[in-house]
């Protein structure tokens, strides 16, 4: 019998190799090779592959039929948005987050609606089931169609799934389980990996929607390999602040709908509670008459949502001066601050600049360059912009501001919030008739156009 020896895989690809080596050959990572202990092999190294026909297996698209009730309302707008609708039969979920950011108490909450008429099995690899108990007591969950099993055999847990039939299947987590003919230990590159697909066959061949729980490493990325988010049909990461109170939830991957849609939670003693008006959240505690502050507009997926842009400049005490962006791309503040500085002239040398996305929000897109550039602006000259005007474009290097997409839906939510003037791309004009909106609309093609408003 073949001794076991120790092989290095690679937990972005799933590459293996007999030695560590600093980047993958495969997909170019660095520093993503763990050690395993290889399985054993037969004495000619490779397995019998016998054929099989499946000419009999092959479906015409119009003979597929397909239920109109393919999806479970989990009882929270927020989450059903992020699934584009629900969650759908058969399908497997993968739900990231850092710990203690809210993952376990979401699922344990949609337990509760979903209980009222279906059948839902907790499996949890983590806690017993009087810890479960305790915090379904604290959540307020008494569904009497909540089944709670406590295992780490993925393949027992897989065969109970199949033998039972639950309507919905959650498990805590995906690095508790293992499968025993794996030497691995739990949590490893194999095992998440084999778990997660034999979790994704189970959910296929029984209809049966299945959520892991994913954690994640201190990078931010799920622990694992990356080839357990192409298995599974939905990756969605809880993100936000463990001092804040408010949470986002985002999905990376979405095989059943949009993957540009987020969901906003407010953190409470008593659970999650969903955010209807993120906009007023984030605008909520804006400084009056203050200077470089600005209120951008944003799309995600389907929804306008307003956040606050802040920005500082202070004289620098370092021979070079400090730049810093929390929730705004680093990069692309750098090209803001030097098309100031060439277009406009406004020297930014001897000054340290700080830009602030207030809430935890992050603006990632283009939209939110003229509201940074108006901003900044405000906080070099000390102007204050009236709290009453926003602003969204880009901003290309002539100085230029372009037009953006969704220009109706972004003056509509201003309008609701309550604001008076609205700064957009001339170019964007052409697609909007200003006679439709109570909101003053407010045309410019270049920056110096835009900063005249700022008296």
């Amino acid at each position: 019998m073949a001794k076991s020896r120790y092989i290095y895989t690679c937990n972005q690809c799933g590459y293996e190799s007999s030695k560590w080596n600093g980047k993958c050959p495969s997909c170019g990572a660095w520093n993503s090779f763990e050690e395993e202990i290889a399985e054993h092999t037969s004495s000619s190294g490779r397995a019998s592959v016998q054929s099989i026909d499946l000419s009999d297996s092959i479906l015409e698209l119009e003979d597929i039929g397909v239920d109109s009730d393919v999806r479970y309302d989990t009882g929270i707008g927020e989450l059903n948005r992020v699934l584009g609708g629900g969650l759908v039969k058969g399908s497997l979920v993968l739900l990231g987050g850092e710990p203690g950011i809210g993952k376990s108490t979401i699922l344990l909450q949609i337990c509760q609606f979903l209980g009222e008429e279906h059948s839902v099995l907790y499996v949890s690899g983590e806690e017993s089931a009087r810890q479960i108990k305790l915090r379904a007591q604290r959540l307020g969950v008494d569904t009497e169609n909540l089944y709670i099993l406590t295992a780490t055999d993925a393949e027992a847990i897989a065969e109970t799934v199949s033998s039972c039939t639950p309507d919905i299947v959650i498990i805590d987590s995906i690095q508790t389980v293992s499968i025993g003919r794996i030497t691995s230990s739990p949590g490893s590159i194999t095992q998440v990996r084999e778990c997660t697909n034999l979790f994704m066959h189970t959910a296929k061949e029984r209809e049966i929607p299945i959520i892991l729980v994913g954690h994640v490493n201190k990078d931010g990325a799920i622990a694992g390999p990356k080839v357990m988010e192409h298995i599974v049909d939905a990756v969605l990461y809880f993100e936000g602040e463990r001092h804040q109170s408010y949470r986002l939830l985002r999905a990376v991957k979405n095989r059943f709908g949009s993957t540009n849609e987020i969901g906003v939670f407010e953190m409470l003693d008593k659970g999650l509670r969903e955010v209807e008006n993120p906009s007023q959240m984030l605008l909520s505690g804006r400084p009056h008459n203050v200077s470089g502050t600005c209120v951008a507009c944003v799309m995600e997926g389907s929804r306008p949502i307003l956040a606050e842009v802040q920005a500082l400049a202070a004289k620098t005490s370092y021979s070079a001066p400090r730049r810093m962006a929390t929730g705004f791309d680093f990069n692309r503040l750098n090209i803001i601050i030097a098309v100031l500085e060439k277009r406009l002239g406004i020297f930014m040398g001897s000054l340290d600049v700080y830009l602030n996305i207030v809430g935890g929000f992050r603006l990632d897109e283009p939209a939110g360059d003229l509201p940074v550039a108006m901003a900044l602006y405000s906080g070099i000259m000390d102007r204050q912009i009236d709290e009453a005007l926003i602003a969204f474009g880009e901003i290309g290097l002539g100085g230029e501001i372009r037009s953006v997409s969704h220009i109706s839906e972004r003056i509509r939510e201003a309008e609701r919030m309550g604001f008076r003037a609205c700064i957009v791309p001339k170019q964007s004009m052409n697609s909007i008739n200003a006679d439709d909106y109570r909101i003053e609309i407010i045309p410019a093609s270049t920056l110096k156009q835009a900063f005249s408003v700022i008296k």
